[in-house]
């Protein structure tokens, strides 16, 4: 199969001769220029996996940044009235974009501005092309920052280098390991770490916020792990409701036994008033007998 990399070095000294070469006379609108080149987004997994969980992991991160635009293996055309003279970054990130809305592709004179970050995945057929043919057009597009990542351990060593252009050429940024065997580097266009973990393992670090960016499983466990704590709190609300309710029910079944007791209560003293009365009643009604009793014994 010819690679897409090997199709751009057949168009020849214009895909890798300069932006811009004099001025053209005007924008032909006229010319198409294609979406696709009709070439496979990535030869495996090894080069797929990073690729999108790189693109992914920016777009969350920037997410509600309506001036940066960010894709991957999208088609960025750099010569005016040219629609053969195209490059697909793996990864591109454009600073003080016009909306980051989908492209279906990056015609660089007509959005004003080249990307300012890309980042290719090597593969054993694609990687000499990166290190040669695209670092210069990338250096000639005005692309700021340029990172080649190697998922497969053995196209280059060590498997990341970065470089930032400086005076039109392209300057190698330092590169660190630390005790745990992670290799890193400082991305000034991003503020952010490129790191590939010990098993080659491409991923974003916010030394600002002390925080990974997100892969979208990591993402995606995120969710369901928060639907389903989302889902024990209302299952806990639910059970301290009904036992709210429960204890409503069992507070009004207790005031109403207290009701009826005071109830019963009441009762007891009209009861025992009535009874208190009747016996005033019955000894106010013996002592008259005992008066009259007295009356007839001493014969008046």
């Amino acid at each position: 199969m010819v690679s897409r990399e090997a199709q751009a070095a057949v168009i020849g000294m214009a895909a890798a001769a300069p932006a811009v070469q004099g001025r053209e006379a005007e924008d032909d609108l006229s010319i198409e220029y294609p979406s696709s080149d009709g070439m496979p987004m990535a030869e495996s997994k090894r080069q797929y996996t990073p690729m999108t969980d790189t693109v992914a992991a920016l777009e969350n991160h920037y997410l509600g940044r309506n001036d940066i635009f960010i894709a991957g293996n999208l088609l960025v055309y750099y010569r005016m009235n040219h629609n053969r003279v195209r490059v697909a970054p793996d990864v591109l990130v454009v600073f003080g974009a016009a909306g980051s809305h989908p492209r279906d592709s990056w015609l660089v004179w007509r959005e004003g501005r080249a990307p300012g970050f890309v980042v290719e995945i090597a593969s054993p057929s694609t990687w000499a092309w990166d290190a040669e043919g695209k670092r210069r057009i990338y250096a000639n597009m005005g692309v700021d920052e340029y990172w080649r990542f190697d998922p497969t351990g053995v196209c280059f060593t060590p498997p990341l280098v970065g470089e930032r252009l400086s005076a039109g050429r392209y300057q190698e940024l330092p590169l660190h390991r630390d005790g745990a065997g992670m290799l890193w580097g400082r991305s000034e266009a991003l503020g952010l770490d490129i790191c590939v973990l010990p098993g080659l393992e491409l991923r974003l670090y916010d030394p600002a916020a002390e925080r990974w960016l997100l892969t979208p499983q990591e993402s995606e466990a995120g969710r369901v792990a928060a639907e389903a704590a989302l889902r024990v709190s209302e299952a806990a609300r639910q059970a301290s409701e009904a036992e709210l309710r429960g204890a409503e029910t069992l507070l009004q079944a207790s005031e109403a036994a207290r009701r009826a007791s005071e109830a019963a209560r009441r009762d007891l003293e009209a009861a025992r008033r009535a009874s208190e009365a009747a016996r005033r009643d019955l000894e106010a009604e013996n002592e008259m007998l005992l008066a009259r009793l007295r009356l007839l014994e001493s014969g008046q």
